[in-house]
């Protein structure tokens, strides 16, 4: 039986990532050896869109102006502006060392408290 979703994140600064994960979004994790954190990410969903293959993470919040102003205070950058992509609004989170992941507020139904 399947009992959770585990998600990589690659990343050229694993330490800088890490910490953004840890301090920045304040996740709780484990350290599972050696500084190899694990962070439990909370509910989760998951979605298939037509197009190339590939793969892509997506955090959600329920205000986004409000997140940006609180990631903003903890020292997280944002790429560009809030941009309203029907679904939702948006804008790109850089993550150290990883590139960036989607910050947005959803308008569609959520599956994650199904």
């Amino acid at each position: 039986m399947i009992t959770a979703v585990h998600t990589l994140v690659y990343a050229s600064d694993a330490e800088a990532a890490r910490a953004f994960f840890r301090d920045v979004l304040g996740w709780p994790h484990v350290d599972a050896h050696d500084g190899w954190l694990i962070f439990r990410t909370g509910p989760s969903e998951l979605g298939v869109h037509p197009g190339t293959p590939g793969h892509e993470i997506s955090l959600m919040c329920d205000d986004l102006e409000q997140t940006m102003a609180e990631l903003g205070a903890k020292g997280a950058e944002f790429a560009g502006d809030v941009q309203d992509r029907g679904f939702g609004r948006t804008v790109a989170l850089k993550v150290p060392g990883a590139g960036e992941i989607m910050l947005y507020q959803p308008r569609h139904p959520v599956a994650f408290d199904l």
